[in-house]
């Protein structure tokens, strides 16, 4: 519970901060589809910092494996999908979008449990 509530505020925090970085430190040095990139990644870190809090919370109500396992697809997706969206919207180097799906896969599942687990246990 502590740990995804501790992961859920550094995330938002990096969320808030790479927003800024991107409107302030690359307008101008990135393309305008890649400064849109970068702010994908930044929207959908944030929207996934709010679901690992949200899953920390419940965690106080709701025991089982299925909530850990969504917090952890949600941290992992942030990972893979805003994670590998920051570095191609800053090199270009296309393999680096070839791993964004599966971070997006990770936040389906995470959803998936997330909702299995409040299903079963509420």
């Amino acid at each position: 519970m502590k740990l995804f509530l501790i992961l859920g505020v550094i995330n938002g925090f990096l969320a808030v901060a790479l927003g800024a970085f991107g409107a302030h430190g690359l307008e101008g040095k990135i393309s305008e589809k890649m400064l849109k990139t970068w702010d994908k990644a930044v929207n959908y870190q944030m929207f996934h910092t709010m679901a690992l809090l949200v899953t920390g919370l419940l965690m106080a109500k709701l025991q089982g494996g299925a909530m850990n396992w969504a917090g952890w697809l949600f941290f992992i997706g942030i990972l893979l999908f805003s994670g590998s969206l920051y570095i191609y919207s800053t090199t270009s180097i296309k393999t680096f979008a070839m791993i964004t799906p599966l971070g997006g896969v990770a936040f389906l599942v995470g959803w998936v449990l997330l909702g299995y687990a409040v299903m079963k246990y509420l």
